[in-house]
């Protein structure tokens, strides 16, 4: 279990809202806003201009010294030597994952129930992605997760968890008081006129939460 994970702004990429330019352009600002873990999410996407974007972004998140996390393809995970992988619910399984990588990458895992959440711990992943608090832009099917469930996620494993789904600078106040370790964006910062603004307000916003 990685215990020096700080989970508490972590952007989930979505290419389709941008050009090639505005993409990195947004990730980078992003980086320089706050932002504490990176994702790249790619649904459709081959290997080759999978690896290709997983480079580039890795070259602006290494400047700021911050983590890359690859969704669902280790193989590209271990190619460009990301910090981990994260893995859902029909990706391959956690200890699959955790046996690719091996002790010292990051596992991460979406979990939508404390059943998923206990199984995905026990098979190795070090932080738990929960959600969808509310429905998404984003071409990902989502399945609503209430802020109990997630509460109830987050008491009962030992790895951090993150809230994801729709969430944004004007809906958060809603886990006020949860003992999630931090808040996943997608379009709030992805779509955002200027993401470097948007991800410092919020991660004020996400530590008042948490205060």
């Amino acid at each position: 279990m990685k215990t020096d994970l700080d989970m508490t702004l972590y952007l989930v990429t979505d290419s389709t809202y941008h050009t090639e330019e505005t993409f990195y352009k947004t990730i980078e600002e992003a980086c320089q806003g706050g932002v504490t873990l990176v994702q790249l999410r790619e649904k459709n996407c081959g290997g080759r201009e999978y690896l290709e974007k997983a480079m580039k972004v890795k070259a602006i998140t290494d400047r700021y010294q911050i983590p890359l996390i690859i969704d669902d393809r280790v193989d590209v995970a271990i190619a460009c030597d990301a910090a981990g992988v994260h893995v859902g619910s029909s990706d391959l399984p956690v200890a699959v994952a955790r046996k690719l990588l091996g002790p010292d990458k990051i596992v991460g895992a979406t979990a939508k129930t404390v059943e998923a959440a206990k199984k995905a711990y026990e098979d190795g992943a070090d932080y738990l992605g929960v959600g969808a608090i509310f429905p998404t832009t984003t071409k990902v099917v989502t399945i609503r997760t209430s802020v109990e469930t997630l509460n109830e996620i987050c008491q009962s494993v030992p790895i951090p968890a993150v809230a994801i789904g729709g969430l944004n600078d004007g809906n958060m106040d809603i886990l006020k008081g949860g003992k999630m370790a931090g808040v996943a964006v997608v379009s709030a910062i992805m779509k955002a006129e200027d993401p470097k603004a948007a991800a410092a307000r919020l991660k004020e916003h996400v530590g008042e939460l948490q205060g």
